[in-house]
C-alpha cells in the first residue's frame, strides 16, 4: 500500500482551543519535565495521563441509539396514542447536527465533539511517553528497574494502547483482518513526547494501527500491577487491563484469547460470577439523578472495573433537545414485551436502575448511569468543572464478550450459560422488587427454549433472520445458521448493556451493519452501509487544515453528506408541537 505523510499540529502546544473546563498541557510540561527524576515523580505523572475528553455521546450520536425528535416519529412507549409528531427542538451543540448527519463535526471544540476528543486523547498519549521516557532515562542511570518503575511502565503502555485503541475506533474504519485493513487509513501512533507545533507524522493503517496497540498491550499485560495505586478503580488496575485485552481480542476476533481474559477476570465457575455483577439491589432509595449516578458509578461497586472522570455534557446533550433516545429505538432497546418480563412492555432492569429520566415531555429518556457531578471553582459565579464518570470496563459487559466468544467458537452451551447468567444478574432485585415486579411470573429466566422461538423471530426487536452482514469485514468471518439465534439474543443484550457508552457504535462497524438516520420534518434519510466511508468520524478540521489526511480520503468532500442523503416523501399529518 502506498503510504504517505502528514503534518498535523502537536497536541502538546493546543492543536485546537481548549474550553474553559480544560487546562493546557503546555501550561505544566515544561516545569514537569525538569522534575521527573524519581520514581514518585513518575507514577504521580500517569494520575493525570487519563484522558479527560469522552468518546461516547459522539458514538451513540453516531449509532442507531438515537433519533431527531424533529423528525416525524411515534412516541416511545407503546402504550401511547400512537399519533406521529414531531418538534422543534434545538441540539445542544451544533456539532451534533453535523454528526447526525454523518458530515464532518467542525462548528465545535468544545466537549463531546470530535475535535476535543482528538485533543484529549493525544495529550493523554503524549503524558504516557513523557513517563516512558523518564522510566528508561531512570534504568540508564541506575542499571535497574524498580518494582514501582515496572508497573509505572506497564501502566504506561496500557494507557498508551487503550487511548490509541479509541482514536482507532472512532476515526477510522472498523478493523477487517491484517490484510483487508492496509487498505484503510490508521491514525497517527504516537511514540514520542512532541514539543514542536509542526511534526511529521504517518497514518499508517488500520491493520499497523491495531499491530502496535496489541504489541503495546502485551507488553503492558506483563508487568501490570496495583502497587502504586491508592485507589485502584481509576486507574489501570489487573483487571481492568484483562477486560482490555478481552476487548481488543474481541474486536480482532482472537476468540480464544477473548476468553482465556474474561475468564481471568470472571472466572470460570458461573455459579459463583453472580456476586461479581452489577448490584440492582442498591436502588431502592435512589430518587434523583444524582442518586442512580452515585450507584452506577461507585468505585465500591464490584461490577465496575474501571472509571475515568471525564469532562463530558452526555446527560446534557441527551435530555429534552433534538437529538435523543426516543420514539421506536426506545422501543427497541427495552420498551417493548419480551419473554423475561411476562407481564410488562417495559424491561424492569431499566426502570430500576434509573435508564428513564425524561423532562415530563416526549422528548426522549435518559439514564442515571450517566448523570454528571458539578465542581464548582467560584459558587457565587457559578462556574466549574462538569465531571461525567465513564463506567469504562465492567463484568457486565465482559460476560458479554465472552459469550461472542463462545458463540463464534461453536460453544452453544458455553454461550448460553452465559447469556443465562447475564439475564439472571439483570433480575437480581431487592425484595420489594422482586415482589413487584416478579408478581404473577412477571419475570422469567433466559431458556434454550427461548433462544430456539423469540430470537429466530425477526420481527422481535434486534433479531435478524441471518448474520450474513459480518462477512463483508472479512471473508472468514462467517456466522453459521445455528448461532444466529445465539447472536440475535447477544446483540438484544449488548444494546441494552451498552446504552449511553458509546459502544454500540463500534459493535455496528465491527458487524458490519447498515443503519439510517433519519433527519428533519421531511424524513431525509441518511444510510450507512458497511463500506460507507463515513463510517469513520472526520478528524479535526485544524488537523486537516495542517496536512493531516481525512479519514474519507475515498469522497470528493468529506463533509459533504447531501448526496448521500434521500428524502422520503411523506403524505400523512402529524402534528407540529413547540
Amino acid at each position: 500500500m502506498k503510504r504517505y505523510k502528514y503534518y498535523i499540529l502537536s497536541v502538546a502546544v493546543a492543536v485546537l482551543a481548549l474550553t474553559s473546563c480544560s487546562e493546557s498541557f503546555l501550561d505544566k510540561l515544561p516545569d514537569e519535565r525538569t522534575e521527573i527524576d524519581t520514581e514518585e515523580d513518575i507514577a504521580s505523572l500517569l494520575v493525570t495521563a487519563y484522558p479527560h475528553g469522552g468518546y461516547a455521546w459522539i458514538c451513540e450520536l453516531s449509532s442507531d441509539n438515537i433519533m431527531d425528535n424533529n423528525a416525524p416519529h411515534m412516541p416511545a412507549s407503546p402504550n401511547a396514542e400512537q399519533v406521529e409528531t414531531h418538534y422543534n427542538l434545538s441540539p445542544y451543540d451544533r456539532t451534533d447536527d453535523e454528526l447526525f448527519k454523518f458530515e464532518a463535526g467542525k462548528t465545535s471544540t468544545s466537549q463531546d465533539t470530535p475535535a476535543y476528543l482528538w485533543e484529549t486523547y493525544y495529550d493523554a498519549i503524549f503524558t504516557c511517553n513523557y513517563a516512558l521516557i523518564a522510566i528508561d532515562e531512570w534504568e540508564k542511570k541506575n542499571g535497574y528497574l524498580s518494582e514501582s518503575l515496572e508497573a509505572s511502565r506497564a501502566e504506561a503502555l496500557l494507557i498508551r494502547a487503550y487511548c490509541h485503541f479509541i482514536l482507532v475506533n472512532v476515526f477510522s474504519q472498523a478493523y477487517k483482518n491484517p490484510e483487508a485493513s492496509k487498505a484503510d487509513i490508521g491514525i497517527p501512533y504516537i511514540y514520542e513526547p512532541e514539543n514542536v507545533v509542526l511534526v511529521s507524522y504517518d497514518r499508517g493503517n488500520v491493520a499497523d494501527t491495531y499491530a502496535k496497540i496489541q504489541a503495546d498491550l502485551e507488553e503492558g499485560l506483563k508487568g501490570v500491577s496495583e502497587i502504586n495505586y491508592k485507589k485502584p478503580k481509576w486507574r489501570f488496575n489487573v483487571n481492568a487491563a484483562h477486560a482490555f485485552a478481552a476487548r481488543f481480542y474481541l474486536y480482532t476476533r482472537q476468540w480464544d484469547k477473548v476468553i482465556e481474559h474474561a475468564n481471568f477476570v470472571l472466572g470460570t465457575d458461573n455459579a459463583n460470577l453472580y456476586s461479581k455483577l452489577m448490584e440492582f439491589t442498591r436502588f431502592d432509595d435512589a430518587t434523583y439523578s444524582s442518586d442512580y449516578a452515585k450507584i452506577w458509578q461507585d468505585p465500591a461497586n464490584v461490577n465496575n472495573l474501571m472509571l475515568i472522570d471525564t469532562h463530558s455534557l452526555i446527560f446534557r446533550h441527551g435530555l429534552g433537545n433534538r437529538f435523543a433516545f426516543n420514539g421506536t429505538i426506545v422501543r427497541d432497546v427495552f420498551y417493548h414485551s419480551s419473554p423475561m418480563w411476562r407481564r410488562w412492555v417495559v424491561n424492569p432492569t431499566a426502570y430500576v436502575s434509573g435508564m428513564t429520566f425524561w423532562t415530563g415531555e416526549d422528548y426522549g429518556y435518559c439514564s442515571g448511569k450517566i448523570a454528571e457531578e458539578f465542581e464548582y471553582t467560584d459558587k457565587i459565579a457559578g462556574i466549574g468543572y462538569v465531571h461525567t464518570i465513564k463506567r469504562e470496563f465492567t463484568t457486565n459487559e465482559l460476560l458479554l464478550e465472552r459469550a461472542e466468544a463462545k458463540i463464534m467458537t461453536g460453544d452453544y452451551n458455553g454461550a448460553l450459560e452465559d447469556l443465562i447468567a447475564y439475564e439472571n444478574g439483570n433480575q437480581q432485585f431487592s425484595e420489594s422488587n422482586k415482589t413487584y415486579w416478579g408478581a404473577n411470573n412477571g419475570m422469567a429466566p433466559l431458556t434454550q427454549e427461548i433462544i430456539d422461538s423469540y430470537y429466530t423471530d425477526i420481527t422481535n426487536p434486534n433479531c435478524f433472520e441471518n448474520w450474513d452482514f459480518v462477512t463483508n469485514m472479512s471473508s472468514d468471518y462467517v456466522i453459521p445458521a445455528e448461532a444466529v439465534p445465539y447472536m440475535n439474543c447477544l446483540n438484544d443484550f449488548r444494546r441494552f448493556e451498552t446504552l449511553w457508552d458509546g459502544l454500540r457504535f463500534f459493535d455496528l462497524k465491527r458487524w458490519g451493519m447498515s443503519y439510517t438516520h433519519v433527519y428533519g420534518p421531511y424524513s431525509t434519510l441518511y444510510t450507512l452501509e458497511w463500506n460507507d466511508p463515513r463510517r469513520a468520524v472526520e478528524v479535526p478540521m485544524d488537523a486537516i487544515a495542517a496536512g493531516l489526511e481525512s479519514s474519507r480520503p475515498t469522497t470528493s468532500k468529506a463533509d459533504d453528506a447531501s448526496k448521500h442523503a434521500t428524502t422520503q416523501p411523506r403524505t400523512e399529518k402529524y402534528i407540529y408541537l413547540k
